[in-house]
């Protein structure tokens, strides 16, 4: 989708030169967030830091990072309920105050922080509660628009704390869905590689390489991401930061999102709530591989080794919907061709779809 009409997002520069930008400080592991504190310390920003959370991840660690930086920074909190233009932009004035910006939550809490530091020009933590997509190191942002999800360009955070004890602990289909996001990463190369040999898209063999290997880490594994086990959580939450990387090589999300991702924010519109964003995500990999020529099998069993879905009737979408959603994809963002940009008919949505439930 193209996110100008929102105007969520400060033009920063019009400077023609590459700008890479990569989290400075990267902390995971158990019982991390003590290390909060030092990491602040480090980074050297002031004394005065606004702390963005959600009503449950407040009680979840939210309130733990106001206490562990209480004795040596001035810290406020800020709870935002959604994700919206009216909550960025109250996140903005309480940011006002504030020499930095820390996000404690999910992917909706961490890409409200994201987009606050961006337009207020001041840098932010990234400390995600749980690993359910790449946002959590990315300058990607997502935010819900009448149209479905607008995608945005930001910037990554300048440091990561991940505690995989809080991560392990949440939900495993949160976990679950982040793997899924990870392994689109394998179609979205290939439609950026068929961009590239059809209308001569420039490529990053470097986000290219890193954003392959971070899928299939995952997919080699598969057997191992468990629930509530730390060890699971820390292998997803490194891809995570991988993916993030890649696409700050990349300069775009091109390396994490294909035409996966455009049937993911069409399903967006066709069936709002239904579905996490990498749920969608790793179903439309398996569609999208099968287009590609791939091994969409392997991809499909190795998300059901995960436990994430792999047919729209797992996340409670009827399959007319979704033979929908892979015709409109086509007009989501429609300057990042895809392989869906090819010309599905009805007729072949609905073989595509009926595909995902054959053994």
């Amino acid at each position: 989708m193209n996110p100008d009409p929102m105007m969520l997002l400060k033009n920063k520069t019009s400077e023609k030169t590459k700008w890479i930008q990569f989290p400075r400080d990267v902390v995971i592991g158990h019982d991390v967030l003590d290390h909060l504190p030092a990491v602040c310390r480090d980074l050297g920003f002031g004394g005065s830091a606004l702390i963005i959370t959600g009503k449950h991840t407040l009680h979840l660690a939210g309130e733990r990072v106001r206490d562990l930086l209480g004795e040596e920074f001035d810290t406020e909190i800020f709870i935002a309920e959604e994700i919206s233009p009216g909550i960025i932009e109250l996140a903005e004035k309480a940011a006002a105050g504030a020499d930095f910006l820390i996000g404690v939550g999910g992917g909706r809490v961490i890409d409200t922080a994201k987009i606050a530091s961006f337009n207020t020009e001041r840098q932010f933590i990234s400390v995600p509660t749980a690993a359910s997509h790449d946002g959590i190191a990315s300058a990607r942002a997502s935010v819900p628009s009448a149209e479905g999800q607008s995608s945005l360009e930001a910037h990554p955070p300048i440091a990561l704390v991940a505690d995989t004890g809080i991560i392990a602990a949440a939900p495993h289909r949160l976990l679950a869905s982040g793997c899924a996001d990870i392994i689109s990463n394998y179609t979205a190369i290939l439609d950026w590689e068929l961009s590239h040999r059809i209308r001569g898209e420039p490529l990053s063999e470097y986000a290219i390489a890193l954003s392959r290997m971070t899928a299939e880490i995952l997919v080699r594994n598969a057997d191992t991401i468990l629930p509530n086990q730390e060890r699971s959580a820390w292998m997803v939450t490194k891809a995570l930061l991988a993916s993030g990387v890649a696409m700050s090589i990349a300069g775009s999300s091109r390396p994490a999102s294909g035409g996966e991702h455009k049937f993911s924010h069409a399903l967006d519109r066709l069936a709002p709530g239904c579905g996490l964003h990498g749920e969608k995500c790793g179903i439309g990999t398996i569609i999208t591989m099968y287009l590609h020529g791939g091994d969409w099998r392997g991809i499909r069993t190795s998300l059901r080794t995960i436990g994430a879905p792999t047919t729209p009737r797992d996340i409670g979408i009827d399959d007319a919907v979704a033979e929908e959603a892979l015709i409109l994809a086509k007009t989501i963002r429609p300057e990042r061709f895809t392989i869906l940009d090819t010309g599905i008919t009805r007729e072949s949505a609905r073989e595509l779809i009926a595909m995902l439930y054959r053994e």
